[in-house]
């Protein structure tokens, strides 16, 4: 059974862990990360078989990947700062970010 996402490419979301903000650049139904990674960073044990999420870390050049469990949306959606963003989003409208496309 698949697990439809609770959230979007270009939403802006909180991580209720470890309180960052941040922009979803990308989807997965379930966990596609390696096992070694999950063993090492993945310390909560969130479920593989739910939707994670690689997102935009708004302030800093880095990306994370996330159990959905750990996200919810994020009460402050305006513009996230990170250097990526231009590449992958071509517009900014009513807290949304609008994916580029090629």
């Amino acid at each position: 059974m698949t697990v439809k996402p609770k959230f979007f490419v270009g939403q802006i979301v909180h991580h209720n862990r470890f309180d960052y903000r941040g922009v979803i650049v990308d989807v997965d139904a379930s966990f596609q990360g390696t096992e070694s990674w999950y063993d090492q960073v993945a310390r909560s044990r969130p479920p593989k078989d739910q939707p994670w999420y690689r997102i935009l870390v708004d302030g800093i050049d880095q990306e994370t990947y996330v159990a959905e469990r750990h996200l919810e949306p994020a009460p402050d959606t305006t513009p996230v700062s990170h250097p990526e963003l231009l590449k992958l989003f071509n517009g900014f409208a009513d807290g949304v970010y609008q994916h580029r496309t090629h």
